[in-house]
C-alpha cells in the first residue's frame, strides 16, 4: 500500500527545487525516508537536501522530527533553520 505526500520547500530550498511537488511512498514511511526519496531524485535534491544540510521540517504545519510519521494526503514542508523576512 503506498500513499502520496505533498512536499513544499521554502527560502533556498524553493529557489533550487521550485514551491512543491508531489511524492509517493509506502504506508507508514517516516520523514526521513521522504527526505531519502528526494535526495535520490537527482544532483539538485541531493545538493538542496543532503544529509550534510541542517533542514527543518513540519508535517501538516506543525514542527517535527524526521521521524514523525507520514499518513495519505499529508503536507510535509523542507526549509532553512533560519528564514528572515
Amino acid at each position: 500500500m503506498t500513499m502520496k505526500v505533498r512536499v513544499r520547500y521554502f527560502a533556498s530550498l524553493r529557489e533550487a527545487l521550485g514551491p512543491d511537488e508531489a511524492l509517493e511512498l509506502p504506508a507508514g514511511a517516516t520523514v526521513a525516508a521522504a527526505r531519502d526519496a528526494l535526495i535520490a531524485r537527482g544532483t539538485a535534491h541531493a545538493q538542496a537536501l543532503g544529509r550534510k544540510r541542517t533542514l527543518r521540517c513540519a508535517l501538516n504545519q506543525s514542527l517535527c522530527e524526521e521521524s514523525a510519521l507520514l499518513h495519505d494526503d499529508a503536507e510535509l514542508a523542507f526549509f532553512p533553520p533560519i528564514t528572515g523576512g
